[in-house]
């Protein structure tokens, strides 16, 4: 039954009953009219306070319903008449509540998901509301920049110090344009960032003149640091290249062109030839060591293992050596190496290692000096090299930056020497592939000692020929 005809049967029950005590009163039992209509409504008034409250009881629960879902949860619906407003209204009531649950699970969902791809992101991000205020930080960001964990409600500004970062954050929030752009912050130890400022968009909702600018920004970024240090040192790598490969060209098309001027049958002529041919040396050594080193570098790089007595390959090695030595009076000392102690190692390579660590160390000592070459067994993990020298040195601050390639201590010398400024550079990744490690110490005037590391056993990362370990 509908709930106002209900209503109005009831208020119909209540009159009628109040007609009839009232006309008891007065026909009956003689009473007046006005006391026989104060009994009627002392009789009436409580059944219309039970009606009362039989028709408000499901209001009052759907009052608490209301309530509970406000709150954002309906934990039970009201046993109502399903076939009255009350009821229907009952039924709305749940269903919202029903609704609401699946969009908070959800959302709730979405954020955990979120949340999952905001911690897993290796760049940092940094969101923003339309007024300019952070909503959220990753950990990514926080590790990067050292940010600290109050960051929620500031500005940008407040927390990263940088005018350039918050004025694209704000131009992005205005225009709804993307803003790109590198950016170098001190608090993050001088890393360079692309940063990528994207807008959230308005919702559908909005009208079209509030749809103008953005909700808010995500501001997204990118460590470039390698990046950048990589490219700097191609630009070096290719600057370098080009000046090595000029300077004997220079001279041998300079020297070539005099000659064909007519100097062919002057008496300079074996002289220049002789000059033309050095240079040419020297550019196809530089050529031969290029390859070696983009060889050496790239991942098709394989090595021969075999097992090899060092004693015996360091005699070879000494061998190669022996007369360039000999030539400026340079003594080279071996340290009494077991005749059993072996490395397994790819041998053609191995002795490149020590022929261009010997030929530095004959190049850049005096003559009467001496060279010391030894081999120390540390724990049966591995094989310690040094060959030291007590030549000319290296200045401390320049240590750190013999293994770069083309990098020469004392460029004039190097050249004059006839070096090409890769050797160490090679020298360092062959250590590499091998599994050791390489590293130099020096004293300015007293001498230099390089050190290297061979794993005794077969080793766990370089590669070998035919399959990468």
């Amino acid at each position: 039954m509908k709930l106002r005809w209900k209503m109005i049967v009831l208020f119909v029950s209540l009159l009628v009953l109040l007609l009839m005590v009232q006309g008891y009163f007065v026909h009956f039992l003689r009473k007046p009219l006005f006391l026989s209509s104060l009994f009627g409504l002392m009789i009436v008034i409580p059944l219309a306070y039970l009606v009362a409250i039989f028709f408000t009881r499901p209001i009052r629960k759907m009052t608490e319903m209301a309530k509970q879902l406000a709150k954002g949860g309906l934990k039970r619906e009201v046993d109502v008449d399903p076939e009255d407003e009350l009821g229907r209204l009952s039924k709305a009531i749940g269903e919202i509540g029903a609704e609401l649950r699946n969009r908070i699970e959800e959302i709730s969902k979405e954020k955990d998901y979120l949340q999952t791809v905001l911690r897993g992101m290796m760049e940092g991000v940094l969101v923003v509301d339309g007024r300019g205020h952070i909503l959220t930080v990753n950990d990514a960001l926080r590790n990067l920049l050292s940010l600290s964990s109050t960051l929620i409600d500031k500005t940008p500004l407040e927390v990263i110090r940088n005018s350039e970062l918050e004025g694209a954050i704000r131009r992005v929030i205005e225009t709804g344009k993307n803003v790109t752009f590198e950016l170098n912050l001190p608090s993050s130890g001088g890393k360079t960032f692309e940063v990528n400022v994207v807008g959230l968009s308005p919702s559908p909702e909005v009208t079209a003149l509030q749809r103008e600018g953005a909700r808010g920004a995500i501001t997204v970024f990118h460590d470039i640091t390698r990046l950048k240090e990589l490219e700097k040192i191609r630009q070096d790598f290719v600057a370098n290249v080009s000046h090595e490969l000029r300077t004997p060209l220079t001279t041998i098309k300079g020297y070539a062109e005099t000659l064909l001027g007519g100097a062919l049958k002057e008496e300079v002529a074996p002289q220049f030839i002789e000059i033309i041919n050095r240079h040419a040396d020297r550019l196809a050594k530089i050529v031969e060591d290029l390859l070696m080193l983009s060889k050496v570098e790239s991942k098709e790089f394989y090595l021969k293992p075999e097992r090899l007595p060092l004693a015996e390959l360091i005699n070879d090695v000494v061998g190669f050596v022996k007369e360039a030595a000999e030539k400026k009076k340079i003594s080279i000392l071996q340290s009494d190496v077991p005749i059993s102690l072996s490395v397994e190692a790819d041998r053609a390579y191995l002795e490149q290692v020590f022929t261009n660590l010997l030929d530095n160390a004959i190049k850049y000592t005096s003559e009467g000096g001496k060279v010391t070459l030894s081999a120390i067994d540390k724990d049966q993990k591995e094989i310690q090299f040094s060959i030291k020298d007590n030549g000319i040195g290296i200045p401390k601050e320049e240590l750190h930056r013999i293994f770069e390639r083309f990098y020469r201590v004392d460029k004039g010398r190097s050249k004059e020497l006839g070096g090409t400024g890769l050797g160490l550079s090679i020298v360092k990744h062959i250590i590499q592939a091998h599994g050791g490690k390489i590293w130099a110490e020096s004293e300015l005037g007293k001498g230099s000692t390089f050190y290297f590391t061979l794993p005794q056993r077969r080793w766990n990362i370089g590669t070998i020929e035919g399959r990468p370990e």
